[in-house]
């Protein structure tokens, strides 16, 4: 596990973020149910040559649910920082529920972003109340409950690791599971397995499903640094419709369609070839 540290942005509003790497500076958005200790392609581009920088968004880890407010509020607060680490300009990386944050962040922002990374990334409005899975979302991810959650998940994947991913499946993955089981290796379960371990909601992924539709056409509009936004077609969290959008409001922007399993597109076949693809952008 990476180390935690802590700025306060203002009286009794505390930033969570961590750094591993040294060299070109990376500002990551980590997706739902995670902190700054995410892990996923970070090995990969440390070896690049890259510093990932990673704020525990809003409501997450020890990061202040106060920020959560808006997304104005928050990526003030990533500003500063930016501010306090000395940082003028940096490459931002937008996974998942982290979508809204760095597209606010790179079309209010402009001058301290260089290039926008989206990784199956949420572009407009995503669950609503009519859906079920956001009403599930209601009781198993509240803050008072979450923990829990996530300890028994995280208790069941460390026993039956495959059982517990297969059950999971279905909700990162249009494909049928025997589809799905042919593009994954014994590594890829363990790193699946280590995620669920990881993984906390807080108050966060309540306050994201809050803020999804915040994100409008003009802000999409408004980014005028180069985009790469990489999505698998058989994406069932985040539909691959929100690609789509992304790409056709953002000016400068390059689509990467692919056919990997899923969601969690760090796992399975095909994460060698679009991460060549991700850092040959970047440089």
């Amino acid at each position: 596990m990476v180390e935690a540290k802590h700025i306060h942005i203002d009286d009794g509003v505390k930033l969570e973020y961590s750094v591993v790497g040294n060299g070109i500076p990376i500002l990551v958005f980590h997706g739902g149910h995670s902190n700054c200790n995410e892990e996923f392609g970070y090995e990969k581009l440390i070896a690049e040559g890259f510093s990932v920088i990673t704020p525990s968004r809003a409501g997450y880890g020890d990061t202040s649910p106060i920020i959560g407010g808006n997304l104005n509020l928050a990526c003030k607060a990533y500003v500063k920082l930016l501010d306090y680490l000395s940082i003028e300009k940096v490459d931002v990386i937008a996974i998942s529920a982290g979508g809204p944050s760095g597209i606010y962040f790179a079309s209010h922002y402009p001058e301290r972003v260089k290039s926008l990374i989206l990784q199956s990334a949420v572009s407009k409005e995503w669950l609503t109340s009519a859906d079920n899975t956001y009403k599930a979302a209601q009781i198993m991810f509240r803050p008072s409950v979450e923990k829990y959650t996530w300890r028994l998940v995280g208790l069941m994947s460390n026993l039956f690791p495959r059982f517990i991913f297969k059950q999971m499946a279905p909700s990162f993955s249009r494909l049928s599971i025997s589809q799905i089981l042919t593009q994954l290796s014994d590594d890829d379960y363990d790193t699946f397995r280590k995620m669920n371990n990881r993984q906390r909601s807080g108050s966060g992924f309540l306050i994201d499903l809050s803020q999804t539709s915040s994100i409008s056409v003009s802000d999409l509009q408004a980014i005028k640094c180069p985009t790469l936004i990489i999505h698998s077609e058989h994406d069932n969290a985040v539909l691959i419709e929100h690609a789509y959008h992304a790409h056709k409001h953002i000016p400068n922007s390059k689509l990467s369609i692919l056919d990997s399993w899923g969601h969690l597109i760090w796992l399975g076949k095909g994460f060698d070839e679009w991460h060549k693809e991700m850092i040959q952008f970047l440089k």
